[in-house]
């Protein structure tokens, strides 16, 4: 990955230190599109937080394997040539997972795309990281719940200042660090600890990262789409064992599907 020096200076503006005691990866993807089944990553950055305040900002272009729609280049600005020399993403997936070894996460709208999106490629290529041991700040999210806007609205509104480069995965990684630091900062009611954002800027008890399986109120996984939704996921396997084999061979993200098997199994196991 390449390390990108120019965004590290930003943030010297930021006068509270994050209390943290696992590093923190705030990330950013520019993808071919929304669909976090068939859609690729074209550019990451991840600007990496240490305990003692230290930052590290790498920026990498990714060839995604397939054409970048005029749709989404029209977004972030990135084409097919831009991105014909570059690796694919099974080529970093390693070296892109030792540099996350240990790290809680942080994004904007990141528990609803970027991750999901994020934990599909390292399975397609092959890379075992274990990413729901991990804490995940969405600062959207606690910006949602707070005030009820857009990335760019977002960085007007915190830092009063126009976002420019928007649609960069390195400006936009650096403004959502400079958000949750504003957010902090103008709200005393949310904690400065990784724990505590994590579970503020979740909407939900996601069991897989695309929401199709969630935990109830007693705990309980239960299918959180179709027409299962809200019932236990065991009973459902042990009443219509053929809906496992449907959504095995159906249009859902691995991660579900890796989460389903778990499911399955220790179900095959009691």
């Amino acid at each position: 990955m390449i390390k990108i020096s120019v965004y590290c200076t930003i943030s010297t503006a930021i006068a509270m230190k994050l209390n943290i005691k696992n590093p923190l990866a705030v990330i950013d993807l520019e993808t071919t599109g929304i669909d976090i089944v068939h859609d690729r990553v074209v550019e990451i950055a991840v600007l990496k937080i240490l305990p003692d305040g230290s930052e590290n900002m790498r920026v990498r272009r990714v060839n995604p394997g397939m054409p970048i729609p005029p749709e989404a280049t029209a977004i972030h600005g990135i084409t097919d040539e831009d991105v014909r020399n570059e690796p694919t993403f099974k080529e970093i997936a390693r070296s892109l997972a030792n540099h996350l070894e240990g790290c809680d996460f942080a994004g904007f709208n990141s528990n609803k795309f970027d991750l999901p999106l994020l934990a599909e490629e390292f399975l397609r290529a092959g890379v075992d990281i274990d990413l729901k041991r991990r804490k995940f700040i969405d600062v959207q999210t606690i910006f949602h719940k707070m005030e009820k806007r857009t990335l760019g609205a977002a960085y007007k509104f915190y830092m009063d200042k126009e976002l420019t480069d928007a649609h960069t995965a390195g400006a936009d990684t650096m403004a959502t660090y400079e958000i949750l630091m504003a957010q902090l900062d103008r709200y005393p009611e949310l904690k400065n600890d990784v724990n505590y954002l994590s579970e503020f800027s979740s909407f939900n008890r996601n069991v897989d990262f695309a929401g199709r399986i969630i935990l109830d109120d007693r705990g309980v996984e239960v299918f959180n789409f179709g027409k299962h939704k809200g019932l236990p996921v065991v009973e459902v396997l042990k009443k219509e064992p053929s809906y496992y084999s449907w959504m095995m061979n159906g249009d859902f993200p691995l991660y579900t599907k890796r989460v389903l098997t778990a499911i399955y199994l220790k179900m095959k196991q009691q």
